[in-house]
């Protein structure tokens, strides 16, 4: 499953063919214990890359911290950030929403793509232009893109391999074919 990108360019969205500055990893809860500890929920198909020594950005200005330290706690992962020393110094960022910046982000095997790379391509079904990827609804099964077209009206295409033929990030376009029933 691609990494998740928020669709807003307020919070490092995917909006058009500009690829994002940051992409959204998790939302932070509340504080944990007396160190100065935040637990956070994660949103991202790579928790592993939130340890130690990284750095990650938090709220809508994109604030960096140092990560001091990381343990899980049920499904929920417990940071310690640098500077952050006590609940009263963590109890500020509660609420706020969690960044990793897309430069730092690892390589994807072939095939695979983040959710920022996708939105905002061209879609084609052999030389007929469909629309542009404009949002992925991520469905458990498999994602689903929502293609905006010329008329105003959603085409759905399930994102599985008998449909996504061809994804050319540097031609920000996909080419598809459409299987019995999806076409308009």
């Amino acid at each position: 499953m691609p990494e998740m990108a928020e669709q807003n360019q307020n919070t490092a969205g995917s909006i058009g063919p500009v690829e994002p500055a940051y992409v959204l990893i998790g939302k932070l809860q509340k504080s944990h214990g007396i160190r100065g500890e935040i637990s956070m929920r994660v949103i991202t198909d790579f928790p592993e890359r939130i340890r130690r020594g990284k750095t990650i950005y938090i709220g809508s200005d994109f604030q960096p911290n140092k990560i001091t330290g990381t343990r899980w706690k049920n499904e929920l992962l417990l940071l310690k950030l640098e500077n952050y020393n006590n609940p009263e110094d963590v109890r500020e960022l509660a609420g706020l929403d969690v960044f990793a910046a897309v430069k730092d982000l690892p390589a994807l095997p072939a095939g695979r793509y983040y959710h920022h790379q996708l939105i905002g391509m061209r879609v084609f079904e052999g030389e007929v232009e469909l629309g542009v990827l404009a949002a992925i609804m991520e469905t458990g099964a498999n994602d689903v893109y929502i293609i905006d077209q010329a008329d105003g009206q959603e085409l759905l295409i399930p994102a599985i391999p008998e449909v996504i033929q061809k994804v050319d990030l540097e031609q920000k376009r996909m080419n598809v074919h459409l299987l019995e029933g999806l076409r308009g």
